[in-house]
């Protein structure tokens, strides 16, 4: 179990000019993510170092949107502006995830210009619509760890600080292990554990620099 990526749902003005701002931010050209069709949804890549990426998500106008949770919270996140809608962490088996949330999960694809498909399961969205500051929770299909997007391309930007409004115990009776064991040097400030609860900003190191987005 450890943290895979960090989601951030466009802004007004789409999905290229929200990237955009955070390349310049950050010093970094995204990749090209694709289209998750069962979502409604399509992405831009930041890959990072140790395993992990920003990923830049956008709603379709396309009726997936409208039925897959995933797909509802990009939406409900872009229209109150756009920002930081969740992180996320990966996890070998999500059977225990299916039997305590009583559902099962829903398969995710994405398919790459060459036929290739990256292919994973994705669970706790709805926990998340519900509570922003618990991470969703995936599976990586097996053989796509070369397809991997923190592979996208080399990397040398590090994921570094994520501050979330809300609290350790909760995420942690969420995940039903001690948070800071899911994190992997990532270190977290929680602030605002009555406030309204999600990820307020993330800090990367870019070598020289600390960026704060």
């Amino acid at each position: 179990m450890r943290l895979d990526h960090v989601s951030f749902a466009c802004e007004p003005d789409g999905l290229a000019a929200t990237a955009e701002r955070i390349a310049a931010k950050l010093d970094m050209e995204p990749v090209k993510g694709g289209v998750h069709p069962r979502f409604g949804t399509r992405n831009m890549i930041f890959p990072l170092v140790n395993g992990q990426y920003l990923e830049v998500v956008e709603v379709l106008n396309h009726p997936a949107s409208d039925k897959a949770p995933f797909g509802q919270a990009v939406r409900a996140r872009s229209e109150a502006g756009g920002g930081w809608m969740g992180w996320c962490v990966a996890v070998d088996d999500l059977g225990p995830f299916e039997e305590r949330l009583g559902r099962n999960a829903v398969p995710g694809n994405r398919k790459f210009p060459d036929g290739q498909e990256l292919t994973w399961q994705q669970i706790g969205i709805k926990g998340l619509i519900a509570d922003p500051q618990v991470p969703y929770l995936l599976r990586w299909d097996d053989g796509t760890d070369p397809l991997h997007p923190s592979k996208a391309r080399a990397a040398s930007v590090k994921l570094d600080c994520l501050t979330i409004a809300g609290s350790s115990e909760r995420v942690t009776e969420w995940l039903g292990t001690e948070v800071e064991e899911t994190l992997d040097g990532v270190q977290v400030q929680w602030i605002a554990p009555n406030g309204t609860p999600g990820i307020m900003s993330v800090v990367f190191e870019t070598g020289d620099r600390r960026v704060e987005i």
